[in-house]
């Protein structure tokens, strides 16, 4: 959302409407706006909390609670004051701060409507057991589904995503922590109107925070290790010279091909690491057979074709990366079985592999290296397509090529424009011994 398109201004304005509608009712509400300004300062000090300790997330308990205890314009207003104030990194930080303060105001709203609308507020105020479980469960569905649909809607059109990957997976991946959240927010709802008073509901936060807490740290060590993925990275394009930003490219393209068979966000993401590292292991090569302007021998292929299960070794403890690590080893395997470094063949190959090795070939065509030119992209996908059942997984070159058909290509050269030796004729960046 750095550079936002007009059309995504448009949507946030829309949001920010549809927001303010929903507050016009405060005048003729009738409510304690005591509780109405406790909960605002309660969530307001949370959000600022969460930005100063650098935790993740929004915390919703607070505002599933006013929904739980006030009037759906009055539970929506709790959500403005913490939303406008909150922190925010990137620029525009007034259009983003607007949109999410509508977006909660939307959500909460809704949240406060299908909860009143239920009886929801008799059963916390009677601490009505379990029927109270039914109106609370419905609000919390009610906020979920808005904010994802409103997050899909800002994704297709601030970030271009196709619409319809936009929304694939978020309701699914916000449900459950959005559940835990609601069920705290109902707890806090039921103490706040019992005999021990808003007070008592404050406990209610504290292993919340824990939880918070936990999560944050979990986010911070993933994030610790996408840094060592981006250090060995650079590590790799400082010794090849010749592929410099080639792992990139081979992540991206990877990406191309996860989202084209279908595969969910996360394992796209781990896809796209998979193309990242995959020539990790070049940093165990002697860099003097990597910038090699010449013919490998015999011997110092054998050198190179260990790579696969150096960049193994080295990424095997990033616990994260799944299947991943399968990739690293086994990008370089062929489904005739001709492939190192196991000789691997047909489905022994692990998917992930499978999509690398296809990525891999195609950016190795398409760029130019050290020993010949790079090739026009109609030409690399006539290869990838004769070599297709024999050497790459037909799925995974016939998904690139749709994907490529679809979104285009835009290679970048990675060594100097002429070559020092004439093209050859095969699919060179997979065949044993090259240095793709």
């Amino acid at each position: 959302m750095e550079a936002v398109p007009a059309r995504a201004r448009a949507y946030v304005a829309c949001t920010v409407l549809g927001a303010l509608l929903c507050l016009l009712p405060l005048l003729a509400v009738h409510t304690s706006w005591r509780a109405v300004a406790l909960l605002a300062l309660l969530y307001a000090g949370c959000e600022q909390a969460a930005a100063r300790w650098r935790f993740a997330g929004t915390f919703y308990p607070v505002l599933l609670a006013g929904a739980f205890l006030l009037p759906p314009p009055a539970a929506a207003l709790v959500a403005l004051p913490g939303a406008l104030l909150s922190r925010v990194d990137q620029r525009p930080r007034r259009l983003r701060r607007s949109w999410r303060a509508a977006q909660l105001v939307l959500g909460v709203w809704a949240a406060g409507r299908v909860h009143w609308s239920l009886g929801g507020r008799d059963a916390v105020v009677a601490s009505d057991f379990p029927y109270a479980l039914v109106p609370a469960g419905a609000a919390v569905l009610a906020f979920c589904l808005v904010l994802t649909a409103l997050d899909g809607g800002i994704r297709a059109l601030a970030e271009r995503v196709p619409v319809r990957r936009a929304w694939r997976g978020l309701f699914v991946r916000s449900l459950a922590p959005v559940v835990v959240h609601g069920l705290a927010g109902l707890m806090m709802a039921v103490l706040w109107r019992s005999p021990y008073g808003p007070v008592a509901a404050l406990l209610v936060l504290l292993p919340m925070c824990v939880s918070w807490w936990v999560f944050t740290q979990y986010h911070r060590e993933r994030a610790a290790h996408q840094a060592t993925i981006r250090a060995l990275v650079q590590a790799v394009d400082i010794k090849d010279e010749y592929t410099r930003g080639h792992s990139e490219r081979v992540g991206q393209a990877s990406m191309m091909i996860a989202r084209e068979l279908g595969m969910d966000d996360e394992r796209v993401e781990v896809l796209r690491f998979a193309g990242i590292l995959h020539d990790v292991g070049k940093l165990g090569v002697p860099t003097r057979l990597l910038r090699k302007d010449g013919p490998l021998t015999p011997e110092e292929r054998r050198v190179i074709e260990l790579h696969p299960e150096y960049g193994h070794e080295m990424v095997r403890g990033i616990g994260f990366l799944g299947e991943a690590r399968a990739a690293v080893l086994h990008h370089h395997e062929r489904l005739d079985g001709s492939g190192y470094p196991y000789g691997l063949r047909g489905s022994q190959i692990p998917e992930s592999a499978r999509v690398v090795a296809v990525a891999d070939a195609f950016d190795a065509m398409t760029s130019t290296r050290c020993y010949r030119r790079a090739r026009p992209v109609p030409v690399a996908l006539e290869e990838l397509e004769r070599c297709a059942g024999a050497q790459f997984d037909p799925r995974m070159v016939a998904a690139l090529v749709q994907a490529l058909g679809r979104c285009g290509w835009h290679p970048a050269v990675t060594a100097e424009e002429q070559p020092r030796l004439p093209a050859p004729t095969a699919a060179v960046s997979s065949r044993p011994g090259a240095r793709g």
